[in-house]
C-alpha cells in the first residue's frame, strides 16, 4: 500500500505566543517549535497501516526550511521517504491546498493520512480541501480505522453518538485523538532519520484569496465582583447574571 501522510511543524503548545511588529504573524523569537500533535496520531497510524498491509510510508511537509524539522521527525518515527514542499510565500490554505493535491497526485497514493487540524491555526480546512481537489472521499476527526485491501472503515465521534462510514481506496483520512498511540522515536531511529535524503520540491505560486489583516489579543476579562454574603445576594447576584452576563 502506498501511503502519504501531511505533517507539519507548528509552535510548541505550552509556548506562549505574541504578536510579532506587523501586526499579521505571531513573533517567532525563540519559540520552539514541534511536529503537530494531530499529525503524530497520522503518522503513527500510517506506520500501523503499513505494517498489516506492507508497502512504504511517504511524509510531505509545507513551508520554509523548517518544515525540515517536522520531516526528520516523522522519518525518526519509521516513515520510508520524505518530500519538503517548498513554500514560495504569499499563500493561502487553498493555495496549500491546491499545492499539496497536484504533489499528491503525482504520487498515486492509495491512503492519504493527515492530522484533524494544526493547532497553530486550527482552521481543519487543508484536508478536506485536498480531498475534494483529488476527487477522492474522506473522513475528518477519525478515532477508529479499519482496512482491508480496497477499502476501510472509519469512524469519529459527534454529540451523542458516533458515526461510521465506509470507503473505497484511494481515500483521506484525518486523524484525531484516541486513533491510536504515537510511538517515541528510538535512538537508532533518530540517527537513520539524520542521514536520509529528502527530496525538496518547488511549489509554483498560487494567488492567495484570502488574507490575514491584524492579529489582535482577545480582550482583557473584566474582574469579579462580590455583591455580598449569604441569601441576601442572591437576588442581587439573579440580577446582574440576567442584566449584565446575560447567562440567564
Amino acid at each position: 500500500m502506498n501511503i502519504a501522510v501531511l505533517v507539519k511543524l507548528v509552535p510548541d503548545t505550552e509556548a506562549s505566543l505574541k504578536i510579532g511588529d506587523d501586526h499579521r504573524y505571531i513573533s517567532t523569537a525563540d519559540l520552539n517549535f514541534v511536529l503537530n500533535p494531530y499529525d503524530e496520531y497520522a503518522v503513527e497510524e500510517a506506520l500501523l497501516q503499513k505494517a498489516k498491509h506492507g508497502g512504504t510510508v511517504t511524509v510531505i511537509s509545507f513551508g520554509g526550511d523548517e518544515a525540515v524539522k517536522a520531516l526528520r521527525n516523522s522519518l525518526a518515527m519509521g516513515a520510508d521517504n520524505a518530500v519538503h514542499v517548498k513554500n514560495p510565500g504569499g499563500i493561502d490554505l487553498l493555495g496549500v491546498a491546491k499545492t499539496l493535491a497536484a504533489v499528491l497526485k503525482e504520487g498515486r497514493y492509495d491512503l492519504i493520512f493527515a492530522g484533524k487540524q494544526a493547532v497553530d491555526d486550527d482552521s481543519g480546512a487543508v484536508g478536506p480541501m485536498i480531498a475534494t481537489l483529488l476527487d477522492i472521499p474522506h473522513v475528518s476527526s477519525v478515532i477508529k480505522l479499519e482496512t482491508e485491501a480496497d477499502k476501510l472503515t472509519a469512524e469519529r465521534e459527534f454529540e451523542g453518538g458516533v458515526e461510521r462510514f465506509e470507503l473505497t481506496l484511494p481515500a483521506l483520512i484525518t486523524a484525531h485523538k484516541g486513533l491510536n498511540e504515537p510511538r517515541y522515536a528510538s535512538l537508532k531511529g533518530i540517527m537513520m532519520a539524520k542521514k536520509k535524503q529528502i527530496e525538496v520540491v518547488e511549489a509554483e505560486p498560487v494567488p492567495a484569496k484570502t488574507e490575514v489583516l491584524r492579529l489582535t489579543y482577545p480582550p482583557l476579562r473584566p474582574p469579579g465582583k462580590i455583591v455580598g454574603e449569604g441569601r441576601e445576594a442572591v437576588p442581587e447576584l439573579i440580577r446582574l447574571l440576567k442584566e449584565e452576563a446575560k447567562v440567564l
